[in-house]
């Protein structure tokens, strides 16, 4: 869908209307990383406004049940898949927002629905994430962080509704960026804004991402003020 808006500070003999058209897709190099941290509704907003995240899915992973589903997970957790660009953020930068951010389950059991989870993608992240883990050990000491490490095995997307759930709750903002069923998983637009309605990222970051996000300047606002007031909020289901 393609959207239009007069851009401030275009002369009157410019002021023409220019067209729109929200960034869904990014043809940029990518690394993936999977993160089990609680409920995945949280994270997936957490990670999709962070800079250098190209694209989240969540889904269900690490175990062995064959095609799970939400009401019967099996032995699945419930994670989020991330799409990074390296040149513009680490591995190790996003492990720090994993260890900041669970929910629960960082260092109190809970079921495996929810449990804390590093599903590695190769020998590197694996290094990592080991060695990541020792140190925010010490930090946390007497607690004992109960992360499980294990290799990346097949991920299973979650259902529609569970995909960008915060933006889905905006109708009219998901309809007017043309939010289809198969953008779900791959939108980058999508995956901003699902963090911009609840603060994450803040003003600043928002307003400047904003227009190359190519929203309409009503879209804008409309994000600007969910951003304002729920900037330094939580990001828990």
């Amino acid at each position: 869908m393609v959207l239009t808006q007069k851009l401030n500070g275009t002369s009157e003999q410019d002021e023409e209307k220019i067209v729109c058209q929200p960034l869904h897709h990014l043809d940029i190099p990518y690394e993936k990383a999977t993160f089990g941290m609680g409920c995945f509704w949280g994270c997936d907003s957490l990670f999709g406004a962070t800079k250098g995240v190209l694209r989240t899915i969540v889904g269900y992973s690490g175990g062995t049940t064959p095609s799970p589903v939400y009401r019967n997970m099996g032995d699945h957790t419930e994670v989020i898949e991330i799409h990074y660009d390296p040149t513009q953020i680490t591995f190790l930068d996003l492990l720090e927002l994993f260890w900041n951010n669970h929910e629960y389950g960082l260092t109190t059991r809970i079921k495996r629905q929810y449990m804390s989870l590093i599903l590695y993608h190769n020998e590197e992240q694996r290094q990592i994430s080991e060695k990541s883990r020792q140190e925010e050990q010490i930090k946390r000491a007497p607690e004992q962080i109960i992360t499980e490490i294990a290799p990346a095995g097949t991920f299973y997307p979650a259902e529609d509704y569970h995909q960008k759930y915060r933006l889905q709750s905006h109708r009219e903002l998901a309809k007017g960026i043309g939010l289809k069923a198969e953008l779900l998983h791959s939108s980058h637009v999508a995956a901003r804004l699902n963090g911009y309605l609840i603060g994450v990222g803040g003003l600043d970051q928002f307003d400047a991402d904003a227009h190359r996000l190519g929203l309409s300047k009503d879209q804008i606002q409309y994000v600007r003020d969910y951003v304002r007031d729920n900037e330094g909020g939580g990001i828990f289901c």
